[in-house]
């Protein structure tokens, strides 16, 4: 066994982890801090992979974006969700779908046809070039504007506002 796929089944491991983990957890932060740790490790599985533009689209968008996103829906809402009486976790029922999911999908990629096609390397310096190019002022405008919400909504969560 090579380091790299060593590596892949450690990243792949910590994935499983943090996804159960953040099912399994009774409060909301803590669901959305192992969603940030597993983003991020599916980041290094596309790193591990050879794959640098997926892997910091991952980090910035995932990563990043959303994960900012969920805490801050968690910040603006009513302070009771982070009190036992929202309680998460998974029941019978939705344990059940996940497992006959599970089965499902296990089932469907064993019957792919084994293709033995060489993949084409792909080359995204077209792709860098029309986002950072042409458009990399719009990109800035657009962080800018995340920046300003991102402020707006500390100053409405802070305390002694009301």
């Amino acid at each position: 066994m090579s380091l790299e796929e060593l590596a892949f089944i450690v990243l792949a491991a910590v994935a499983l982890f943090t996804a159960v983990a953040a099912l399994l957890v009774r409060e909301l932060v803590h669901t959305i801090l192992w969603i940030a740790v597993f983003f991020v490790d599916i980041s290094a599985i596309y790193f591990l992979l050879e794959a640098p533009f997926l892997g910091v689209l991952q980090l910035g968008v995932y990563a990043g974006a959303v994960t900012v996103l969920l805490l801050f829906g968690v910040m603006l809402t009513r302070k009771r969700i982070f009190s036992r009486e929202a309680v998460t976790g998974l029941d019978a029922v939705p344990l059940s779908l996940a497992v006959v999911t599970f089965i499902f999908v296990v089932t469907a990629v064993g019957q792919l046809p084994q293709s033995s096609e060489t993949l084409s390397v792909y080359d995204p310096t077209l792709l860098s070039q029309n986002l950072f190019g042409t458009n990399g002022p719009w990109l800035l405008l657009l962080g800018l504007l995340m920046m300003g919400a991102v402020a707006g909504s500390i100053y409405l969560v802070r305390e002694g506002r009301e």
